[in-house]
């Protein structure tokens, strides 16, 4: 494993992105393997959820709306997971790189 500062699925207390460097079998790093298992779980039973209500006939705009800033937060919180686990097989983690795939 490599020593480069790993992407941390949390935020430091500006909102800026946070980091550790290390191998990868510090306390800090098994915590961020925790917490990235339970993000992308937790997207799991929010597209389940997301899907369940969008077949429901009677949702209303205020569900829709709720579920949507849901669906955004785990979005964000994914590709946070995605971008550091990318740079760790050194594919690095440039957001331009992931434009250029959706273009």
């Amino acid at each position: 494993m490599s020593n480069e500062p790993r992407l941390l699925p949390w935020t430091g207390p500006e909102g800026n992105p946070a980091y550790v460097v290390g191998d990868g079998t510090g306390r800090v790093s098994r915590l961020a393997d925790e917490i990235e298992g339970l993000q992308l779980g937790m997207a799991d039973e929010l597209l389940a959820h997301a899907a369940t209500l969008l077949a429901e006939p009677r949702v209303t705009g205020g569900e829709l709306r709720y579920i949507a800033g849901c669906l955004s937060d785990s979005l964000r919180d994914v590709k946070r997971v995605a971008e550091s686990r990318g740079a760790r097989l050194g594919q690095g983690n440039s957001t331009s790189d992931s434009r250029d795939l959706l273009s």
